[in-house]
């Protein structure tokens, strides 16, 4: 069973903003909510050189094409 938690956060007002177009949600929850769910799931968000692992996704997929 899940325990739901209460979190809160210091962040910056431009950063709050830019966050909820890149989410296309207008509230800080949600917005907040949908990052930290996109996260969790990302494949990349485990490597320790994350851009190096996109880069060398992105090289393989465009040699096999």
């Amino acid at each position: 069973m899940s325990k739901i938690m209460h979190a809160q956060m210091v962040i910056m007002e431009d950063d709050l903003k830019s966050l909820k177009e890149k989410t296309g949600e207008k509230t800080t929850k949600d917005a907040l909510a949908k990052a930290v769910d996109h996260y969790l799931e990302c494949e990349y968000t485990q490597e320790p050189d994350m851009w190096a692992k996109k880069l060398e996704k992105a090289i393989t997929k465009k040699k096999t094409k």
